[in-house]
């Protein structure tokens, strides 16, 4: 968490009332709450709706399962959470470097009836980065509705995810705010079932005003995008001289994330060894990286389960400093030697 967001939770739980009461205290909430859904909304350069969540997970469940349509397609690396929420949704494929192809895409969308399309801005396992307005014209042609997996999107990286999605999912801990809180940006409520309650209908609960305060104060210290893209080219670079192998080398890839493979050592190897060397990577998304499971998304990208299970995930923050990447890199390169797979 960034220090002003852990400063506007605490000044929110100190001063703390339900949004929803009609009493002084609460109408000061009730304020507070609109004051934050103003500011995400800005950040997102964002003029539709504005429902705040418990995180992208529940945005992303809400709209897989009450959207009013008649069909669901989601890309074959979509997040787990994606997945789990979209049932027996028809699954689009993607190419070795990750993408989705056009044409693909739009012979999926031949069918029956109103499609929901499931697509991640770029992905939390290698980072790479879908055409989002490219993707968006084939949908919209064939009368079908946008959503968009945000979560990994620093706010106003891509104006055409606000300018072209029906749906976004975000999550406040991504970018620097406190866990447990998101939102889900809505171009047409009318597209979307109520279930009553609050968020205009669409989401009962209390309303978590300390969580809420502390993203909209989060996204007041944008995110230095080029100095983290300068990190991952330095250890890209590191790697690649190193014998290593840059997953998805040459596709448009978020910023901050890089999957690296150890040809050789097995990444439960490599994590171990990391972590007693000080540093925190995963081995696919960090919400699944416990399960030791073989990625979907490596294996919808044709990798193979002996290569796929020698990849690590690294990620960079906003305090990585470029001596902690120095330091990443010689760690790297002496869990090689010690398995005896290092080149150079």
């Amino acid at each position: 968490m960034t220090p002003h967001a852990r400063s506007a939770v605490a000044a929110a739980m100190a001063d703390w009332a339900n949004p929803s009461s009609p009493h002084a205290e609460g109408r000061r909430a009730r304020a507070a709450v609109e004051a934050a859904r103003s500011a995400v909304a800005a950040a997102y350069g964002w003029t539709g709706e504005t429902l705040f969540t418990s995180g992208a997970s529940e945005s992303l469940g809400i709209v897989l399962n009450r959207a009013l349509v008649d069909r669901v397609l989601v890309s074959a690396v979509e997040h787990d959470a994606v997945l789990r929420a979209s049932g027996r949704a028809t699954t689009i494929p993607v190419s070795s470097d990750g993408r989705i192809d056009p044409d693909t895409l739009a012979g999926a969308l031949v069918g029956d009836g109103r499609a929901l399309v499931a697509i991640q801005w770029a992905n939390s396992e290698t980072g790479v980065r879908q055409p989002i307005a490219t993707l968006a014209r084939i949908i919209h042609g064939a009368g079908a509705l946008l959503l968009v997996d945000a979560a990994q999107m620093p706010a106003g990286a891509d104006v055409d995810v606000a300018e072209h999605a029906d749906f976004v999912a975000l999550s406040a801990h991504k970018r620097g705010g406190p866990p447990g809180v998101g939102a889900l940006l809505v171009r047409d409520l009318a597209t979307l079932s109520p279930t009553g309650g609050q968020e205009r209908g669409y989401r009962a609960g209390t309303e978590n005003l300390p969580g809420l305060a502390g993203y909209a104060a989060a996204l007041v210290e944008p995110e230095d995008t080029a100095r983290l893209a300068a990190l991952r080219d330095l250890l890209d670079d590191a790697i690649r001289r190193s014998g290593g192998e840059i997953v998805a080398e040459g596709t448009p890839r978020h910023p901050a994330i890089g999957a690296y493979r150890m040809p050789g050592v097995a990444a439960t190897t490599q994590l171990i060894r990391l972590d007693m060397a000080g540093f925190a990577v995963s081995a696919g998304s960090a919400c699944a990286s416990g399960s030791l499971k073989p990625s979907h998304v490596l294996a919808a990208m044709g990798w193979d389960e002996t290569a796929g299970r020698e990849v690590v995930r690294v990620s960079f923050g906003r305090p990585t400093t470029e001596a902690e990447v120095a330091a990443f890199i010689a760690a790297w390169r002496d869990v090689a030697r010690a398995t005896r797979r290092f080149v150079q």
